[in-house]
């Protein structure tokens, strides 16, 4: 214990609050209370009590006068060693207040609480006098003393509860404290292993091996779309739970988190706990209490499930490794997949990256020998991927006001006919993203973002996706005052809806998108009837291109395959490749023969031309390549660094200061400062500047040299650190 004693002799221990401070706070532990580094203790902060960890380092100088007093102790599970050496090192290389961090490990303080022990009814020897059949059948099941709850004697006897309320007036049941009940049922291991094939078997094999072999370890499970990684990798799964250990698997979007669970079921025989927004509070305390004390063996959850409390964690998977949900892009800035690599090295144990598309990042570091990689290429059983077809709108463009081009229309027109599913994707949501007067050519912006409000027409509204502000669609112009003539300017996905229902109005049509009214239990349950079958034409944004088995899906039309090309974020390529292999990947998943087809303006395009010939690897080195010719990420390094305020002049002040008081350094450049892309959100305007540094460079150091130097937030100006920034808007 890293405690010292003040000069009136009260023990004094550093708290690490959840606040944004850069050190643990000083408090007093009263006499006949021991605390030790991880225990979450209750203290006071200004008139208020807050949670809080005990933790090592820092001086403890505070005048014994003034010293306040630890209030309690939590009798929860404590954050171990590897935690809290995880919580130091995330804080240190995002430049982040070391609270800000602890706060993501203190999420569920319900769950600091023990729970209350449940009422039990367990037979006690004294028999009733009379003997009705109803009786004879709860007595059946409670004389071999095991101790049961009301409504569950009741149910398994097939009898009311009244029955069991007479019993125990009788004195036939007594009440008995119950422990609190598992959130979820262990898994087994050895339940329904799942029949693998030569390929799978091989890669299987790979990741027992790792697990088995303990210490840390990268692997790459890279695989094509269809080819069966989860089951591979539940392999991996297994092999920790044998060993005693617990698994932690991530998942990008809480949209495939309900189909994954009932896969894991299926194998497992029980559900893993879950870890995302969307969870009912009692069941996110219950999980993280549970986790602390190692009765949840899995998680399968969002991106802070990697703050979780384990006790002995020895394996993480991160599923869809490269998706862009990873990274966390509000108060701590951090990608979930390459914290969890640094979490499995601080508590040496293995962790699998799984993905049909690996990121720049992911491949250089296998190639390069510092991640394993087991590769999975063809698709499992009779399955076969797609065939893909570009679409060259230069010469097959479709009807003036409209989008699907003729060939994608007989496309899925022909698969209409042979009762088989298709799904149309284009990653833009709402009818149009551009709203204006023909008259006087008056454009919807948003009043506190630059950026065009997006019409939903389902909705009859104008929304801004960047601040969320919204207003009625109006019949007139706002600037001139014409009536009817307001057009929309682009297609969103339910404007592809009004197209598809035109073109095949016998057909049952679907639209998918985050924004779907009635929340992501909607979605899902969207999602399950596509699966089932009950849709012919699905349209969807890019949440329908992740992870999810389509049986009856043969045909793909991407919209507009061009659209993700279309900026100067160093990343587009990456993205746009990943993204179009994965929707062109929904298609084909149970042996059908189907197509995928590009529409696109650049049927030259490196991107599309590697989707078309199928050849992945081809894209893959010229995209490493051209990164390592510019020294861009895994061959460099960058930080974004945007300053924000009320007025534009106060930010761009704010920032050329900053550029003014970086250090000299050979090996790191500054760039900017800059407007943002989004130049203003929510009313604030935005500087961008940009550091630049070779792969070895100490960028932290640079930068806390650089703002310990350049002037202090003041006002309404705020900096935002960004460490390998994965938008550049």
């Amino acid at each position: 214990m890293n405690a010292v004693f003040g000069s009136a002799g009260v023990e004094t221990v550093g708290v690490l609050l959840p606040i944004p401070a850069g050190k643990p706070y000083s408090y007093g532990v009263p006499q006949g209370m021991t605390l030790a580094p991880g225990d979450i203790v209750q203290v006071p902060l200004g008139p208020r009590q807050v949670a809080g960890i005990v933790w090592e380092g820092g001086e403890h100088t505070v005048d014994p006068a003034k010293l306040r007093m630890v209030t309690r102790r939590f009798d929860c599970p404590p954050l171990d060693r590897a935690m809290r050496e995880f919580i130091d090192w995330v804080a240190a290389y995002t430049l982040s207040p070391p609270g800000m961090v602890a706060r993501m490990a203190l999420r569920a303080p319900e769950a600091f609480e023990p729970p209350a022990p449940g009422i039990g009814l367990r037979y006690c020897g004294v028999e009733p006098e009379r003997l009705t059949g109803a009786r004879k059948s709860v007595l059946a099941l409670a004389r071999d003393g095991v101790a049961w709850s009301k409504s569950g004697l009741a149910h398994a006897a097939g009898v009311t509860p009244s029955v069991v309320e007479g019993l125990v007036k009788l004195g036939t049941l007594e009440t008995v404290e119950l422990p609190p009940a598992r959130l979820v049922p262990l898994p087994d291991p050895d339940f329904a292993r799942a029949e693998l094939d030569a390929q799978q078997t091989l890669a299987a094999d790979t990741l027992r091996q790792s697990v088995a072999g303990g210490g840390f370890a990268v692997t790459l499970l890279d695989g094509v779309t269809g080819s069966g990684k989860t089951e591979v990798y539940f392999e991996a799964v297994a092999a920790a739970l044998q060993a005693g250990r617990q698994v932690l698997i991530l998942l990008p979007e809480i949209a495939l988190t309900s189909a994954f669970i009932e896969r894991f079921e299926q194998r497992f025989g029980a559900r893993p706990a879950e870890w995302h927004s969307d969870v009912p509070p009692r069941r996110r305390e219950q999980a993280w209490r549970q986790a602390g004390t190692g009765e949840v063996r899995v998680v399968a959850g969002a991106r802070s499930a990697l703050f979780l409390p384990f006790r002995d964690l020895g394996l993480i998977v991160v599923d869809e490794e490269h998706d862009p949900a990873y990274k966390q892009e509000e108060r701590v800035f951090y990608n979930a997949r390459d914290m969890a690599v640094k979490r499995a090295q601080i508590g040496d144990f293995p962790v699998v990256l799984a993905s049909a598309t690996p990121s720049i990042e992911t491949r250089v570091n296998a190639d390069a020998g510092r991640y394993g990689r087991v590769r999975l290429a063809d698709r499992f059983g009779e399955a076969v991927l797609p065939d893909i077809h570009v679409i060259d709108m230069r010469r097959d463009p479709p009807r003036s006001g409209r989008f699907i081009s003729p060939v994608l229309a007989r496309a899925v027109g022909e698969t209409l006919k042979r009762g088989e599913q298709s799904l149309l994707f284009l990653n833009r949501r709402g009818y149009a993203p551009l709203t204006l007067c023909r008259v006087c050519g008056h454009r919807f912006q948003c009043p506190d973002c630059s950026a065009w409000l997006v019409e939903h027409r389902f909705r009859r509204q104008l929304l801004c996706h960047h601040c969320g502000h919204n207003e009625p669609t109006p019949e007139a112009c706002p600037q001139c005052g014409a009536l009817d003539h307001l057009v929309a300017c682009g297609p969103g996905v339910e404007r592809l809806a009004e197209e598809v229902v035109d073109l095949f109005p016998d057909a049952a049509t679907v639209v998918l998108s985050s924004d779907l009214a009635g929340g992501v239990k909607r979605l899902r349950l969207e999602l399950e009837a596509v699966a089932r079958g009950e849709a012919d034409i699905v349209i969807g944004t890019q949440l329908v291109a992740k992870g999810h088995n389509f049986p009856k899906m043969t045909c793909v039309g991407v919209v507009d395959a061009d659209l993700g090309l279309a900026n100067g974020d160093p990343r587009a390529a990456e993205r746009t490749f990943q993204l179009l292999s994965q929707v062109t990947g929904r298609a084909g998943r149970t042996g059908r023969k189907s197509a995928g087809h590009l529409q696109t303006w650049q049927p030259q395009h490196p991107v599309i031309a590697a989707i078309a010939s199928g050849d992945g690897e081809r894209f893959y080195e010229r995209e490493i390549d051209s990164r390592r010719a510019s020294g861009l990420p895994p061959f460099g390094r960058l930080t974004s660094i945007i300053v924000s305020a009320a007025t534009r002049a106060e930010a761009e002040s704010h920032a050329r200061a900053l550029r003014r008081a970086a250090p000299a350094a050979p090996d790191i450049a500054i760039l900017g400062p800059a407007e943002a892309p989004l130049a203003l959100i929510r009313g604030r305007h935005r500087m961008r500047l940009l550091a630049h540094g070779e792969r070895r460079s100490d960028m932290q150091a640079f930068l806390r040299a650089m703002l310990a130097a350049g002037p202090k937030e003041r006002g309404s100006v705020k900096v935002q650190i960004d460490i390998d920034p994965q938008s550049f808007l």
